[in-house]
Order: structure tokens, then C-alpha cells, then sequence
């Protein structure tokens, strides 16, 4: 596994884009580039296109990383995904609390906790998404909404002091926006 260098980084966050024959041409093209040693290049494809990335990414020193993360370690919990099985396929990074799971799938604070801890009690570097939209910076609640995202996520990171974790600033309003 490549050394974690968090002094840099670039995260690539597919979302819900691309098909295999893309991702697998994409990451092809990407591995035959130089690529720069100063930075950690994490690739968050689509769960379906992990295995087949990690097999091309083998070797190299770009790391997997996952979209996200079930809130549970096992169970009967349909559409889910496991720290576990994110392991399986060499995944070493997992994004929490990104701005459309909060927005779109009602992830609270909790939630969010709950997902950090099994993070990192598998081992998996979470990248804690946090930011603010533009109605909240318009009436001056920027700090009040990180400092709320942030409050539970330190309580979960000081309980495991040696874990590695990145935690992104995402301005919600600066998403697409060209600002």
C-alpha cells in the first residue's frame, strides 16, 4: 500500500457517473500519465466499477476509496455496503457525510457518527465532507453549521487517537457554481 501523504490531495468522486468500459479506459489513460508524488490521488468510483479498478490500479500509487458506507457492519440490510466488503476490494478510503447524502437521503449528524466509527474500526480512512449552503452563509451561519458537523465527528475521532482521517471543506453553495 502506497504511504499516505495528507499534505496533499486529490479525490476524485465519480458520483453516479461513467460505465465499466469507461472507468476501465479512464483509469488506463490516468495510470500511463506521470503522475505527481506529492500528492495522495484517491479514485471514489461507482461500487459496482471497484473490483475491476482495484485490480488496474494494483501496483500503483492511487488508492480506492468508496462513496460511502452503510451504517452497519453486517445484517439484512438491502442496498448496503459494508466496511468490510469496501476491504475486500483493496478500498482504503471511504467518503462520510457528503453534502447530497445529508441533502438527498436525510443523513444527520448520528448517522454520520455511526458511519465514522466503522470507518474507522475497519481500518478505512474516512474523508468527512463538511459545508455549508449558500442560504446558511448568506445569514452568517457558516461557523454554526461546521462547527454542528463537526462537534460529533471529534467526539468519534478522539476516541481512536491514532486514526488517519481527511476532512474536506465543501461549500455547498460553490458546488457547480463556478465560485
Amino acid at each position: 500500500m502506497p504511504k499516505l501523504n495528507h499534505k496533499g490531495m486529490l479525490v476524485a468522486n465519480w458520483k453516479m457517473h461513467g460505465s465499466l468500459d469507461h472507468s476501465q479506459k479512464w483509469a488506463e489513460e490516468f495510470l500511463a500519465q506521470p503522475l505527481r508524488e506529492d500528492l495522495t490521488i484517491v479514485v471514489c468510483p461507482p461500487y459496482l466499477y471497484i473490483p475491476r479498478l482495484s485490480a488496474l490500479f494494483a501496483g500503483s500509487t492511487v488508492v480506492l476509496g468508496a462513496q460511502n458506507l452503510g451504517g452497519y457492519s453486517v445484517g439484512a440490510y438491502t442496498g448496503e455496503i459494508s466496511a468490510a466488503m469496501l476491504k475486500d476490494f483493496a478500498c482504503r478510503y471511504v467518503i462520510i457525510g457528503h453534502s447530497e447524502r445529508r441533502a438527498l437521503y436525510g443523513e444527520q449528524e448520528e448517522q454520520i457518527s455511526t458511519k465514522l466509527r466503522l470507518a474507522i474500526d475497519h481500518s478505512l480512512v474516512p474523508i468527512l465532507c463538511v459545508g455549508e449552503t449558500l442560504e446558511q452563509r448568506q445569514s452568517g451561519q457558516t461557523e454554526m453549521v461546521i462547527a454542528k458537523q463537526l462537534d460529533s465527528a471529534i467526539a468519534v475521532l478522539r476516541e481512536s487517537s491514532t486514526a488517519d482521517y481527511v476532512v474536506a471543506y465543501e461549500p455547498v453553495w460553490a458546488i457547480g457554481s463556478g465560485q
